[in-house]
């Protein structure tokens, strides 16, 4: 007797849907490496990559593959190509995605492909989608500044235009993406930075040759650019807030009176936060408002901004070699009292802190 079917937990062709989503999981690290690579493209594979990604959308290959710094000088570049031919980028991105999504979907069902996509591209998405906004509001800063008209409206078109290269790694990290449809972006995703296709010439970004980021995964540097390209197109940060460059290469040479005259209030709190809130009250002449025995609380007030206001606590557990650390916490500049403000660094009213033993 002839049976034919499905063997239970395949697709109809032998794919086991268990070792499909294996294999993505354990791919993440890889992607993730991926997405926060710095250093020179592979230009060999990059461009193997590109051309094969041509092919599969049915399309003759670039005529050209041309090189750029990075996606500032990309995007320039592409303004000055009159001879470029139309966007690609459906047939070469767009579609062999949806195709692989649509597979996967009906594959796993939605349940399946929600928890899927949760343990793969999902747990990148929201860091590298970040970077990749403040990517591109830097790119607009510099090369349209405050202009609302035509040349914006251009240069937005343009980065729409852009298929991503390292930073579509979450994507890539939710498909099997060694053959098939999306084996080509892989390979791109794995050598460059940002590209272009184009029906003439694919424009192709080197990667960072610098990238920092704090615990949080925000851009983060104080000491020079937290995002650096190898043409010079930086990004400075601090936990993630843009600041100018000459602000970054300022802060080692704070004083008190320098925090105290920076008038924009947001770039005074990031001053405080590399100076130390703790030091710049001492260095500041600083004076107690309220002491007890849980501590001692301090307040500054600062101009067209909220006062700083924090508790200098003793660790009642001696360190080895006998002396005490102390602690600083930050607290609501409505704060009235040493004890109210630790209490409320653990949620609880002034009335109800009363610890049976601290450590």
């Amino acid at each position: 007797m002839d049976i034919t079917g499905t063997a239970a937990g395949t697709d109809g062709t032998g794919t086991d849907r268990a070792a499909t989503r294996d294999t993505a999981a354990d791919g993440l690290d890889a992607w993730r490496a991926c997405a926060w690579a710095t250093g020179p493209a592979d230009r060999a594979a990059a461009e193997e990559g590109v051309r094969r990604a041509y092919r599969r959308a049915g399309l003759a290959e670039p005529e050209q593959v041309v090189w750029a710094g990075s996606p500032r000088a990309a995007t320039a570049l592409i303004r000055q190509l009159t001879d470029r031919g139309p966007s690609v980028r459906e047939a070469v991105r767009t579609a062999p995605w949806a195709l692989e999504r649509r597979r996967l979907h009906a594959e796993l069902g939605a349940a399946g492909w929600s928890a899927h996509w949760a343990a793969t591209g999902g747990r990148l998405w929201a860091s590298v989608q970040a970077l990749v906004d403040r990517i591109t509001a830097g790119l607009l800063e510099e090369l349209v500044g405050r202009d609302t008209g035509k040349e914006a409206a251009e240069v937005r078109l343009l980065l729409l235009d852009a298929v991503l290269g390292q930073h579509d790694a979450p994507w890539l990290a939710a498909f099997p993406a060694d053959g098939g449809p999306l084996g080509a972006l892989a390979e791109v995703s794995r050598s460059a930075g940002w590209w272009w296709p184009y029906g003439r010439v694919a424009v192709v970004s080197e990667r960072p040759v610098a990238l920092h980021r704090d615990e949080a995964g925000r851009l983060d540097c104080g000491s020079g650019p937290a995002l650096a390209y190898p043409d010079g197109f930086a990004l400075h940060a601090w936990r993630g807030m843009p600041v100018p460059p000459a602000f970054v290469a300022e802060l080692p040479s704070l004083t008190p009176e320098r925090i105290r005259s920076e008038e924009n209030a947001e770039l005074r709190r990031v001053m405080l936060e590399y100076y130390g809130y703790d030091r710049y009250l001492a260095d500041s002449g600083a004076r107690p408002v309220h002491q007890d025995p849980t501590g001692t609380l301090w307040r500054i007030d600062l101009p067209d901004d909220e006062p700083v206001v924090m508790v200098e606590v003793l660790n009642s557990t001696p360190e080895p070699d006998g002396t005490r650390r102390t602690y600083w916490l930050r607290v609501p500049p409505s704060t009235r009292t040493a004890k109210a403000g630790v209490a409320w660094t653990f949620g609880v009213p002034a009335a109800e802190y009363a610890p049976v033993r601290e450590t």
